[in-house]
């Protein structure tokens, strides 16, 4: 797992020291707030929303509400969260992504699957992110030409700008973020008033969600759930093929569920939540006061079951807390796991590859890799 660690340490250099550092399972941190690194404690902080909120100093609604509005999921808490929930449902049925899934990437991994088997040495991460633009295409009404690299990079650039210690973002930053998410919806507003159930932000409107609900939930799909899905599949291969376990992953399709499970376990794309505290409370023996911000640090929750190990699937025990936990597990999740579903298994059908290359990627909020070449042996 040494690329693991370089990865973790590229993204966030000092926020990864003081989650190594930390080895009580709460511990109130000067400067940042209250670490939670036990699971069963962080997962006790999530399903209570009477004492630990998405709004308030320090939380999410912090960052994303400047930029993004204040509906959607993201920095949404009580009976207004759950009414957008039940809007946006539907569109986040397993049978829908399945759909939506295959008809965006049965092309694309196709073709990845034939270079591969081939022979041809491919980027793993240009690869998802083209997987990425087609669906997030599909998604929110955006030209498929519209979601090039120039734009991949300007929407890590914002997220980058995301840090432990800066609990929000500066004005100047807003601004940019803004500029960008007004480019990459003006193509869903068209679609959204155009109604019908031809696009989803027209889905969206026949769904009842407002103009204002139906745009946060867009921008928060290409802002954090496009650079969460690029980040994480780079990161399973090159861990499969760092632990020998790619090519017995090719041989036995029964252990690919395992796998991605486990990837997601000890990769954790997004390695801390943040809540606010609206309400005098305990988290194990340290008692927390309103207004205190606690940080969540799935990331150390998840490694301290132990290694990647589809074998023993300690994944299994966890029910998904990399994907939250309570009224706010994430609504997305059977999106990600039918695009992670198809990537992989044409990624695998080369039987076994080697890494050519990779770099980490430096400063961003997601850990990934920028790069990570293989190639079939």
């Amino acid at each position: 797992m040494l690329w693991e660690e370089r990865v973790m340490r590229a993204a966030h250099p000092v926020a990864y020291r003081a989650l190594k550092a930390a080895k009580k399972p709460v511990l109130r941190v000067p400067g940042l707030g209250v670490l939670v690194t036990n699971a069963t404690l962080l997962r006790g902080v999530l399903m209570d929303t009477e004492h630990f909120s998405k709004k308030g100093p320090g939380a999410s609604s912090e960052l994303w509400t400047p930029i993004l509005g204040p509906s959607l999921l993201l920095n949404m808490d009580g009976a207004d969260h759950m009414t957008l929930r039940r809007k946006l449902g539907p569109l986040f049925s397993p049978s829908y992504v399945d759909a939506l899934a295959a008809a965006s990437l049965t092309d694309a991994v196709a073709s990845l699957g034939e270079r591969l088997r081939a022979g041809e040495a491919v980027d793993v991460v240009a690869e998802v992110r083209r997987c990425a633009s087609l669906m997030i295409g599909q998604l929110v009404g955006v030209p498929v030409e519209m979601l090039d690299d120039d734009l991949f990079a300007r929407v890590s650039a914002i997220t980058g700008f995301v840090k432990l210690s800066k609990p929000r973002f500066t004005p100047a930053q807003v601004e940019i973020a803004r500029a960008v998410l007004g480019e990459l919806t003006a193509h869903s507003v068209v679609a959204y008033r155009e109604g019908g159930t031809d696009t989803v932000p027209g889905r969206m409107r026949e769904l009842g969600l407002t103009e204002d609900e139906a745009m946060g939930a867009v921008g928060a799909f290409v802002m954090v759930g496009t650079e969460t899905l690029v980040s994480y599949i780079p990161r399973l291969v090159a861990v499969l093929v760092d632990s020998g376990w790619f090519p017995q992953l090719a041989a036995d399709p029964s252990l690919v569920e395992p796998a991605i499970a486990e990837g997601l376990r000890v990769t954790t794309p997004s390695p801390v939540m943040l809540r606010s505290v609206v309400g005098a409370a305990a988290i194990g023996p340290v008692a927390v006061r309103t207004g205190e911000r606690v940080i969540l640090a799935t990331f150390a929750a998840n490694r301290a079951l132990g290694p990647f190990d589809p074998s023993t699937n300690v994944a299994s025990t966890m029910r998904q807390l990399w994907f939250g936990a309570g009224t706010h597990f994430c609504l997305g999740a059977p999106l990600a796991m039918a695009q992670i579903r198809l990537v992989t298994d044409a990624l695998l059908s080369a039987g076994d590859v080697r890494i050519v290359s990779r770099t980490a990627s430096r400063g961003v909020m997601i850990p990934s890799y920028s790069t990570l070449v293989v190639q079939k042996k």
